[in-house]
């Protein structure tokens, strides 16, 4: 009775040499047992001070997150919508340019005209008016917060694009190729808008809902020839110069990116409804 004593447990000098520097006395602070280190963490340099480093750059974030930033997305194609559209105001030089492009490209023919008319508000519009739809039952089924906000910012979007291209048809007063009726009116293209935010709208709300990357790839692939088509359509018909064109690549770019950014904001934001039984456990 006369060796116990109060006060906390003292560490046995065996076991602490043990766990500190391992069995070996190597030193290292992850292994007692003196083998090398098998984790990357473990594997780090130590810094000045003696404790572990840092863990070396990913490869590919900073172009991951270059193509994922709001220039990239929308001040770019901002931009460069921007300096077209004062080089067709102006009567620049970059329209020279245009002109002789479209005099190489304009042959009017069937194939060319079933082409631009994927393009028309009769066939884009219902397409993306089913994808709006399938998907706000899909996430209504699977019980999703909120689950008519993609679709709605879907249709959104789409009406938007008469709401741009009209005050700008009017303001540029640009007149069409010498194989359509004389007047203002073509720039931006009205047909290329529609095709890309319709298709380009419809990609973005399906991606989410498949299931493999090469379902995803081969959406993106269809969506992108389709608007190329109605693109190529469009100026080997005459209907527009490759630069009406051009110019709503650029600004159905920024509506898209929007639409882009507001989905994945929304996604990583959306917290899971609580099941009833949760709530009342």
């Amino acid at each position: 009775m006369g060796d116990i004593r109060p006060g906390p447990p003292q560490l046995r000098p065996g076991r602490a040499l043990a766990h500190t520097t391992g069995a070996s006395g190597s030193g290292s602070p992850h292994r007692s047992d003196g083998h090398a280190p098998q984790t990357p963490r473990g594997a780090r340099r130590p810094g000045p001070d003696g404790r572990p480093g840092t863990t070396p750059p990913v490869p590919g974030r900073p172009t991951s997150f270059f193509l994922r930033s709001p220039f990239f997305l929308l001040g770019l194609p901002a931009l460069l919508f921007a300096l077209i559209t004062w080089q067709v105001v102006a009567d620049g030089p970059l329209l020279r340019l245009d002109e002789r492009v479209s005099r190489a490209l304009l042959h009017p023919d069937r194939a060319s005209e079933l082409l631009a008319d994927l393009g028309n508000i009769q066939v884009a519009v219902p397409i993306l008016a089913v994808v709006l739809g399938y998907v706000a039952l899909r996430a209504r089924r699977t019980g999703t917060d909120r689950w008519w906000v993609p679709a709605t910012a879907g249709a959104v979007l789409m009406a938007l694009v008469p709401a741009l291209i009209i005050p700008l048809k009017e303001l540029t007063a640009r007149h069409g190729t010498p194989v359509m009726p004389p007047g203002p009116g073509y720039f931006p293209s009205g047909h290329t808008a529609t095709a890309a935010v319709a298709y380009g709208s419809a990609t973005l709300l399906l991606l989410p809902w498949l299931r493999t990357a090469w379902a995803r790839r081969a959406l993106v692939a269809l969506c992108a020839l389709a608007v190329l088509g109605v693109s190529f359509g469009l100026v080997r018909r005459g209907y527009h110069w490759p630069l009406d064109v051009v110019a709503s690549w650029f600004l159905c770019a920024v509506l898209l990116g929007s639409l882009w950014l507001f989905l994945n904001g929304r996604g990583r934001d959306r917290t899971p409804r609580s099941s009833p039984s949760a709530e009342h456990s």
